[in-house]
């Protein structure tokens, strides 16, 4: 009777570790949303809207996480984390191996809109919580999912968990080849890894680069150019090399009855707003000139309420775009682009052209707040060929990530053991994290 007991519990643990194991493995695109009626997702630092989500191990570190649910009915809305490895696929460890405590999380903080025409539901969490906190570093995918069903996921987001053991200095110099000397930036940069037992770096240790937050044009599987003793140097013409940009277009949604300079008419309904932006001509030919802007994010703020979360409203926002001499382009796709858009070019952020009026159009349902956007240009022949409308300047402020990832032979996901960020103005704080 024992043994058959004891037989029934054993096979029973293993039925949980094999299911918990499959549904750890259910591969999930990062930083996408799958339900149509989630809006507003927001996953930074805490107190700052602009930062790219990381936790430091052992430390204090707070994240938070809001979003909207435009059917404005209570749900239960579940958390978990999801470890992987340097190239964003979830490894198959059990997850108690990396969550210490519960391996998943209801968020039980929410509110109903108030004052605003449109109904919602804004739920927010504190990352993490003392009884669910991830114990080792590197890549994680944070879901979201309804009813503590792991195949209901409403949306994924990037994690970023730290356990810093390297020193990483760098700067943003202006590249030698003459034909993007005056339009790209190079990065160069060294990586000390003082501390850590590696047999060979070359192989073990990984570095991904980021511009502005994004991942959409990150630059991976970066070789040293030497190896000398501890540090690492990357300092090549082939890597580390982006093009300038410029500044950011920006559009002030703060207030839907105090127009901004960007707005060109509102239209109010009982329970709607349109907001139609004057339309943006093509900045490629124009000289440089800086300004501050938000590197393609955007800021959750209203100038009439207290609480711009749950008390915000939304607006169908139109955007047009002229191109020069009011043709369409025959060799490519024009894409809205910006984290209003999560940097997806896809038929959502895709213009239309409306031959009558010569201009590219689309709408974007946005919450009020501050927000810069640009235009992309995409080759339908060759969809990695991107055509930036704004114009390349080498001078343009641009802030850089650098990520560092170390595996052992031993390991079963990429560790990330460091992380900096580098402004490329130098009137600016250069490398600090």
């Amino acid at each position: 009777m024992i043994v058959t007991r004891l037989f029934q519990y054993t096979m029973r643990r293993l039925i949980l570790f094999f299911c918990i194991c499959s549904t750890s493995v259910t591969a999930q695109l990062p930083d996408y949303t799958y339900s149509p009626n989630i809006a507003t997702v927001r996953f930074h630092m805490y107190g700052n809207q602009t930062t790219l989500p990381i936790y430091t191990i052992n430390s204090n570190d707070q994240l938070e996480l809001h979003f909207d649910d435009l059917q404005s009915t209570v749900k239960n809305y579940y958390y978990t984390y999801q470890l992987c490895d340097y190239n964003w696929i979830p490894v198959n460890l059990n997850p108690f191996d990396y969550i210490k405590g519960f391996t998943q999380q209801r968020i039980s903080n929410y509110r109903y809109s108030s004052v605003a025409f449109t109904k919602y539901t804004h739920y927010q969490a504190i990352l993490p919580e003392k009884n669910s906190t991830p114990i080792k570093s590197g890549n994680y995918l944070v879901k979201v999912y309804l009813d503590g069903d792991t195949s209901k996921v409403a949306f994924t987001r990037r994690l970023l968990v730290l356990d810093p053991k390297t020193a990483i200095s760098g700067k943003v110099l202006q590249p030698f080849a003459s034909q993007l000397f005056k339009t790209h930036q190079k990065l160069q940069f060294n990586v000390n890894i003082k501390g850590i037992n590696t047999f060979s770096a070359a192989q073990q240790i990984k570095v991904v680069i980021l511009k502005n937050n994004r991942w959409d044009n990150a630059q991976k599987d970066i070789p040293p150019t030497f190896v000398k003793g501890n540090t690492l140097e990357y300092n090549t013409e082939n890597y580390g090399i982006f093009p300038g940009g410029k500044e950011w277009r920006w559009l002030d949604l703060r207030s839907f009855r105090l127009q901004s300079d960007r707005v060109d008419s509102a239209e109010y309904k009982k329970d709607s707003t349109s907001i139609y932006l004057k339309p943006d001509m093509d900045r490629n030919g124009q000289r440089y000139s800086y300004f501050a802007d938000l590197n393609g994010m955007f800021n959750i703020e209203t100038l009439e309420f207290l609480n711009p979360l749950w008390q915000g409203d939304y607006a169908t926002v139109h955007f047009s775009f002229v191109p020069p001499n009011g043709q369409a382009y025959t060799n490519k796709n024009i894409y809205l682009t910006g984290q209003l858009t999560n940097y997806e070019f896809n038929d959502k952020t895709a213009m239309n052209f409306n031959a009558a009026k010569g201009i590219y159009e689309t709408t974007v349902f946005l919450k009020q707040g501050y927000y810069n956007y640009e235009y992309t240009g995409i080759d339908k022949n060759d969809p990695s060929k991107r055509h930036e409308l704004e114009g390349d300047y080498w001078e343009t402020e641009n802030l850089y990530t650098i990520l560092v990832y170390y595996k052992s032979f031993t390991d079963r996901a990429d560790q990330l053991i460091g992380a900096a960020k580098v402004n490329s103005r130098t009137d600016r704080p250069g490398v600090s994290f």
